[in-house]
């Protein structure tokens, strides 16, 4: 099976496989946030692209998660750090959910055989449950405003390594090589990596980088999201 690596939504379509599994990856923060929020009991999430529709999904009475630009909005519960979705108020509940980078790549791929939500937070129970689903697999990185980024790609390398390592998997990518390398050379260090990163300058102007270490930390949740019909639930791997 194999492995490819798209570094941008943008590139999508030249990289769209109806029989792949796609791993949506927006480590700073969307992705690492959807599985902050179901290790902490929410019960479902509703992605959307525009936010013009969120205050009709709040007259509706659901709890809305919102940025732009990395700011949360106005009509907003919470904005998009995972530590917003660390309490009891998220328990149980669907929360509708909208971001600058990723909730749109989640629905570009709702055609493909499954969307699994992915991040540092779950690497290892992603890793397991795309073994399990016996198909090749396309890791999309959510970049920034179709931009390529540093900390999706290294995220990708991460992840097929760990396929790799199953002897499951094979890549022909180079984009796939090219995230692996990154991987390897930063592993040890991943701080370091993500202090030139574009998005850490992002976060640090707008005093949101206090998030970053959580969403550097390997493996806190077994929970995978997958995205189907129009939200997104967690099965446990």
């Amino acid at each position: 099976m194999n492995i490819e690596t798209c570094f941008s939504p943008a590139l999508f379509p030249v990289y769209k496989n109806t029989e792949a599994v796609v791993v949506v990856v927006d480590i700073l923060r969307a992705t690492t946030s959807i599985c902050s929020a179901f290790e902490n009991g929410v019960q479902s999430i509703i992605p959307v692209a525009s936010s013009k529709d969120l205050p009709d999904y709040k007259a509706q009475g659901y709890l809305v998660a919102a940025e732009r630009n990395g700011l949360k909005l106005d009509v907003a519960d919470f904005g998009n750090s995972p530590e917003g979705f660390q309490t009891e108020q998220v328990k149980g509940k669907t929360i509708v959910y909208s971001t600058t980078n990723g909730t749109k790549t989640i629905q570009m791929a709702a055609d493909c055989k499954a969307v699994v939500i992915a991040s540092f937070s779950n690497l290892s129970a992603v890793a397991r449950y795309v073994v399990q689903q016996q198909s090749p697999v396309t890791l999309l990185c959510a970049g920034w405003k179709g931009k390529y980024n540093i900390e999706d790609t290294v995220f990708c390398g991460a992840l097929a390594e760990k396929l790799v390592q199953t002897q499951k998997f094979t890549s022909d990518c180079d984009a796939t090589k090219t995230a692996v390398e990154m991987w390897r050379n930063h592993k040890h260090d991943l701080r370091t990596l993500i202090e030139i990163c574009a998005q850490n300058t992002r976060l640090t102007t707008n005093n949101l980088h206090h998030c970053i270490d959580f969403c550097l930390t390997l493996d806190t949740t077994n929970k995978v999201p997958v995205f189907a019909g129009n939200e997104i639930t967690a099965v446990e791997v």
